[in-house]
């Protein structure tokens, strides 16, 4: 039992980073583009975490009612949900309009001058 694991970390691996990590990107991509606001991401990802515990007591007989690990979870789905948001921001500002911004980094854009 670890800070970041309940079980193990093969299972925290698996289960919250690879598949929920990629369901997290995946939203946080998709709500990027259809321009929604910052929030919902992580409003998303609240509701995800609850699945990921409960996925956790289900098949690995963790805690469900652990609210440190569905903390932990969450924070870890919202931190890769955010990343997605902002890469495919990124790539929308710089593509639909390249006359106004131009990319300074993978995370960033900045006005052409």
């Amino acid at each position: 039992m670890g800070i970041l694991w309940e079980d193990s970390f093969t299972v925290f691996l698996f289960m919250t980073v690879i598949i929920a990590g990629g369901a997290a990107f995946m939203a946080g991509r998709s709500l990027a583009m259809k321009w929604r606001p910052l929030i919902q991401p992580i409003l998303y990802m609240m509701l995800l975490g609850l699945a990921v515990r409960f996925f956790h007591y289900a098949l690995f007989q963790g805690d469900l009612l652990s609210v440190h690990f569905y903390i932990t979870d969450t924070l870890v789905l919202i931190g890769i949900s955010l990343l997605a948001y902002r890469l495919t921001r990124v790539r929308q500002m710089v593509t639909q309009y390249p006359w106004l911004y131009e990319r300074t980094g993978p995370l960033t854009w900045r006005e052409i001058q």
